[in-house]
């Protein structure tokens, strides 16, 4: 039921301390979730309990390490675990942005794949291919919404590594597991933008749907209605995606304990380029 719907974000390390940027956490309450905070370098026991307690998994963008880190590790167990609970009928979605995203390519694959690409500070057009229009990601999405993703710099791009469409063409791995819905260019390599999987409800932006309502630090972020718009509808198709799972806390308790709820964000100095950030010791 919507009463008990709880999405996790993976935490990230920041210098000392483990953080989550605040605007991914207003991005699945704006779509009427709650959040729970996955602490990395738990063990395997206590991402079990949490894995059975959630309705869905969001691998947040940042830095860190998407070969050997906590964050890897962390993202490897919820990914695995939930390819597993969907093939016996569970139906749990996961959802990647940017480190995100490039971190789901990793573990479908095995391989260091990623290419370097010129794409640290750009927003952009999507490229949509003929798979968009039938996805479950975007059918839900007006027309006039489309069109202004195809032809209006809405989605906003802050990294330096991507999937070229030539290395998804040539890997069975993944072009077994994902459809390519968009691509994107930086003007020398075609790289996939958006993906959905075939069979499970796993969905990849290596773009920041989060950022156009939520994050202000930087001039290309996009703030027209239609950008704004956009995320919304990003926010509410996955949220509605995990209102089909019934997992859920064992009790009240735990429940309250592992809320967002818990932590306080703070408002960042201009040399971070988010409004806010929950930090984690």
């Amino acid at each position: 039921s919507s009463a008990s719907l709880h999405l996790c974000l993976l935490l990230l390390l920041f210098v000392r301390s483990a953080y989550i940027a605040a605007s991914y956490v207003k991005f699945l309450e704006a779509a009427g979730a709650r959040v729970a905070p996955v602490r990395i370098n738990l063990s395997p026991e206590e991402y079990k309990t949490l894995f059975s307690s959630i309705n869905g998994i969001l691998f947040p963008g940042g830095a860190a390490s998407i070969y050997s880190s906590g964050y890897q590790r962390a993202a490897q167990f919820f990914f695995e675990a939930a390819i597993e609970a969907n093939k016996g009928g569970d139906y749990f979605p996961v959802w990647g942005t940017c480190l995100g995203f490039e971190q789901m390519m990793y573990l479908t694959s095995g391989q260091r794949i990623l290419s370097r690409t010129n794409t640290t500070g750009i927003a952009l057009p999507l490229n949509f291919t003929n798979e968009a229009n039938v996805s479950r990601m975007f059918r839900p999405f007006p027309l006039e919404l489309m069109e202004a993703l195809s032809s209006e710099p809405l989605t906003e791009n802050s990294h330096m590594w991507s999937l070229a469409l030539s290395t998804y063409n040539s890997n069975d791995d993944l072009r077994k597991f994902y459809k390519v819905l968009s691509t994107n260019t930086d003007g020398q390599t075609e790289f996939v933008s958006t993906v959905e999987a075939y069979d499970y409800p796993i969905y990849g932006t290596q773009w920041h749907p989060e950022k156009n309502p939520f994050e202000w630090r930087k001039a290309y972020y996009p703030h027209s209605p239609s950008a704004v718009r956009m995320s919304f509808y990003m926010a509410e198709f996955f949220v509605s995606e995990a209102r089909k799972n019934f997992h859920r806390f064992e009790s009240v308790e735990k429940e309250r304990e592992a809320l967002i709820y818990n932590y306080s964000p703070v408002y960042t100095d201009e040399s971070i380029p988010f409004e806010q950030i929950y930090y984690f010791e």
